[in-house]
């Protein structure tokens, strides 16, 4: 189903879009671990990936988007009928996010966490 053809359906993000909103993510939590470290928490190489983890999870839970998404204006919803992602759903697209499998890419364009978890990013409109 496509946008195109529904007009009431949101386009899929661009890649560049979904990069941006990854890095933007990332650096926010490397940001946070280095804070908390080493007082807190030890070691920050592996506690950036912890912290990422959980604010992922707990915004796109909350927001259906990341931090990074919402800056960048992206939201995670299911495919195809484009509602909310179940919790789980998202805890497992999350984990599957950390082990880099969004570098792999499906035939119709979406990545493998999206693909195993029936889910999709797309833009949202303001």
């Amino acid at each position: 189903m496509s946008w195109e053809n529904n007009p009431s359906l949101l386009p899929d993000a661009s890649l560049g879009r979904r990069l941006l909103a990854l890095v933007i993510d990332w650096t926010m939590c490397r940001l946070i671990a280095a804070l908390l470290s080493p007082s807190v928490i030890p070691d920050n190489t592996f506690s950036t990936l912890i912290i990422f983890y959980l604010e992922v999870c707990l915004f796109t839970i909350t927001f259906q988007a990341s931090a990074g998404q919402r800056i960048m204006a992206i939201k995670v919803v299911t495919y195809p009928d484009q509602r909310r992602v179940r919790p789980t759903k998202i805890l497992l697209r999350t984990l599957l996010i950390c082990l880099v499998l969004p570098a792999v890419f499906t035939n119709n364009g979406r990545a493998l966490h999206d693909h195993f978890t029936n889910s999709q990013t797309v833009r949202e409109r303001y």
